[in-house]
Order: structure tokens, then C-alpha cells, then sequence
């Protein structure tokens, strides 16, 4: 199937210029609510997902998951703030294959033994955004994209080990890149992590690159995602005339894996570990 595809605009500016929010001890208990309530989304979607199913079935799993909370997905009906984008159809984000993000669940899109897609899912429970996204392996997948699915997920730890009181957004971003170059892949610059709360996209903007001792200072209380994108070729990206699904402008292969991390007092709380996720030695 032929896809239009146009150039990304860059989508850097979440965030820029605004003062990050320091969340209060009470917000940041809400804030881990969601968070556990995000990772056990994808723990469920996890349970389901297979060959043969469609990306409209994950995100009818998502929803009715979500409902019977009585939270609300963040993605649905959200538009307009970057470049009058129509609103987003969908409760989650499914993202295939050389969808480099914000993918449209859809009942003609069928998972195919050797897919991998990425799952975004965003809930507001009691007002508190929980924002994470895992790449799922579909069935019997090439050695490049299962080393690629890895790869990405040991450089958004790369990214969380980071970040402490007093260090910079550059050093997230440097310890992806230094890695995931180093690996032979490229670093998404378009799309990057931002700040959460209350507000689906605050401060900061978490660029996945950069350099260290750069970009705003992390304090305590600071919450936002580390969720890189890599690609196995070039990293620019284009939109589909949706809108919304960004594609790598190579057809390469791109994974994504996303967490929400609170800054402490002398380190960083992982807001969205799954239930059998281990962070690497």
C-alpha cells in the first residue's frame, strides 16, 4: 500500500520556554498511581497481542482497560497543538515497523509474523497523566530488528541513569545518542521526551541527543519521559497526510521504548516498570 508521506516539522519545542512544574509529595503519589496504571496496560496488551490481530484490537484492549478504571486515554481526540493536527483518532499509539511514532490503530492493519510495533499508551487517572510505550516483537522477528528492540530499550536506561539533582537534559541525551551511534543506528531528532503531570506535554523538552552539561537543570520533583527513537537508517522522519504517523524517510526499521521517571532528592523513580521489566546490570 503506497503511503504519502510529507516532511516533519520539527517538533522540538514542547515545553520551551516554560519553567518545568516541581510536583508536590501528593502529586507525585498520583503521578505513580498512573504510572502503575500505564505499565499495567501494557502488561495486559502483552497477555493479548499476536499474529493476526489488528492494531484496531489493541487499542479496543486499551480502552476497555482503561474505562473500567474510570480514567481516560490521554491520545484521544488530543490535536491541534502542533500545526492544527485533526484530532487523534485513536487511545493509543501503534506505531509498526518503520513507524517511527504516533501510529493510528486501525482495523485493516494486521499484525504479520515478523512485525514489531511500539504501544504508546497515556491514561489520566484522577487527573495524573502515566505515559509509556514498549516495542513489541510479533512473532518469529529478524535478528536486526530484535537486536534493534534492545538496543533501544538498554538506551533509554542509558538515558534514566542520567538523571540525578543538578544534572542537565543534555546528559540524557547524550548518553542515548554516544550509545546508540556507537551501535550504528541513528537518534530521531523531531520528536523528542517531555514533561508530565497534571498536563499531558509540559517542560522539559528531553531531547534523545545532545551534549553534556547542556539544557535545563533536573531538580527534585521534575517529572517527564526518557523515550527514544532509533532507527536503523537515516533519522529523519515524514508525516503521513493524517496527520499523525510519522514514517523513517528511508523505510527503515525504528524502535521506541518509553518511560515516566520522577527526579528525587539523589536520583530518579522509574514510574512505569512492568511487571517483569528488570533494568539492566
Amino acid at each position: 500500500m503506497k503511503r504519502n508521506r510529507r516532511k516533519s516539522k520539527s517538533r522540538r519545542s514542547v515545553g520551551s520556554g516554560e519553567i518545568a512544574p516541581i510536583l508536590t509529595p501528593g502529586e507525585q503519589d498520583a503521578m505513580r498511581e498512573a504510572g502503575s496504571f500505564a505499565s499495567g496496560l501494557l502488561d495486559i496488551v502483552a497477555s493479548e497481542i499476536r499474529v493476526g490481530m489488528t492494531t484496531a484490537e489493541i487499542d479496543r484492549i486499551v480502552d476497555e482497560a482503561t474505562r473500567a478504571r474510570g480514567a481516560r486515554s490521554a491520545p484521544h481526540g488530543y490535536g491541534g497543538r502542533f500545526g492544527g493536527t485533526p484530532p487523534f483518532p485513536g487511545h493509543c499509539c501503534t506505531s509498526v515497523n518503520d513507524v517511527v511514532c504516533h501510529g493510528i490503530p486501525d482495523e485493516g492493519h494486521v499484525l504479520r509474523d515478523g512485525d514489531m510495533v511500539n504501544v504508546d499508551v497515556t491514561p489520566v487517572v484522577d487527573g495524573f497523566h502515566g505515559d509509556t510505550s514498549r516495542t513489541f516483537l510479533i512473532g518469529d522477528v529478524a535478528p536486526k530488528a530484535r537486536r534493534l528492540a534492545a538496543d533501544t530499550w538498554h538506551a533509554m536506561w542509558l538515558g534514566i541513569r542520567a538523571i540525578k539533582p543538578g544534572a542537565r537534559t543534555g546528559d540524557i541525551g547524550h548518553a542515548i545518542q554516544s550509545f546508540a551511534e556507537a551501535q550504528g543506528y541513528s537518534v530521531v531528532r523531531e520528536f523528542t521526551g517531555h514533561g508530565l503531570g497534571r498536563e499531558f506535554h509540559t517542560a522539559p523538552t528531553i531531547l534523545h541527543y545532545g551534549t553534556p552539561g547542556s539544557g535545563d537543570e533536573l531538580r527534585p520533583g521534575m517529572a517527564f519521559t526518557v523515550e527514544p527513537m532509533i532507527n536503523l537508517g537515516h533519522w529523519k522522519t515524514e508525516i503521513q497526510d493524517d496527520g499523525w504517523t510519522a514514517l523513517t524517510s528511508d523505510g527503515s526499521l525504528s524502535a521506541q521504548w518509553e518511560h515516566s521517571c520522577l527526579v528525587t532528592e539523589d536520583g530518579v523513580e522509574v514510574l512505569t516498570l512492568g511487571k517483569d521489566e528488570q533494568p539492566p546490570a
